[in-house]
């Protein structure tokens, strides 16, 4: 029996939840879930390498290897088929720390007292 999913720790929440093309099929809508979206932005948008959005997550790296491939293939088939996407759902809690949209800083000081301060067992979803 699998083990229950940690909860990843996220820093923002996407500003935009919903994307369709001009012309949407009549196929069903990918979704992404809110760690997915975290690992594309702290690797893609920010520039972390994988040992550090693991880190900021508070997650093994093999894990962020996993949740980017995931997200990765879903925005794959978002471009080349054109459906619809949604973001949200998962297994994350916030980061306490954060301030207003972002964390102003997780990827540093943030991270280390948070670690000391936070359970990671009440995740919530979107």
């Amino acid at each position: 029996m699998p083990r229950n999913a940690k909860c990843r720790r996220v820093c923002q929440l996407p500003a935009h939840c919903r994307f369709s093309p001009e012309q949407p099929g009549k196929n069903e809508a990918i979704e992404l879930t809110v760690e997915e979206y975290e690992t594309v932005r702290l690797m893609d948008y920010l520039g972390f390498n994988q040992e550090s959005a693991a880190a900021q997550m508070g997650v093994a790296r093999t894990t962020v290897q996993r949740i980017y491939a995931q997200a990765r293939r879903k925005l794959s088939v978002f471009l080349v088929e054109g459906r619809p996407l949604t973001i949200g759902g998962g297994s994350y809690t916030l980061c306490p720390r954060r301030e207003g949209q972002g964390c102003g800083g997780c990827g540093g000081g943030c991270r280390a007292r948070e670690e000391r301060t936070h359970e990671h067992e009440n995740c919530s979803d979107l």
